[in-house]
């Protein structure tokens, strides 16, 4: 077993003001390893935005500038966290919920013809838009 000891004792995290938290059992039973990496930008995102209820009004264009992602990304994440059964989202207000009992795989099916392209993959649909709206 590996000993611990304090690096550096005069910078010992301290709980002060408002405080976020992730349940160990996220990284220990896999949790972790089940989400993509923009699906856990998010989720961390998330987490730290939210009160103690784990409550959130950050807005898209918010969560969207911090992540410094597109917005068809962010709504791939968010719907694979709703999926998931990590947050919930009532179109305004996020909550992320009590981890369940254990992770959610949603199996991910590859995109085989241009129809199944065109109705969802998101950045096939984001060019779609960005054609009509020229």
């Amino acid at each position: 077993m590996i000993e611990k000891r304090i690096l550096s004792p005069e910078r010992v995290r301290k709980i002060g003001g408002s405080f976020a938290f992730v349940e160990h059992r996220f990284l220990r039973d896999g949790f972790w390893v089940s989400l993509t990496r923009d699906e856990l930008l998010l989720y961390l995102l998330l987490v730290m935005a939210a009160d103690r209820f784990g409550l959130s009004y950050y807005s898209y264009d918010k969560l969207c500038t911090l992540l410094a992602t597109p917005v068809d990304e962010y709504i791939v994440a968010r719907n694979a966290l709703i999926e998931k059964d990590l947050i919930a989202f009532d179109g305004r207000l996020f909550q992320v919920l009590s981890l369940p009992r254990e992770p959610v795989n949603t199996s991910r099916r590859l995109l085989r013809s241009a129809d199944e392209m065109a109705e969802c993959d998101p950045a096939t649909i984001d060019q779609i838009i960005r054609d009509a709206l020229r």
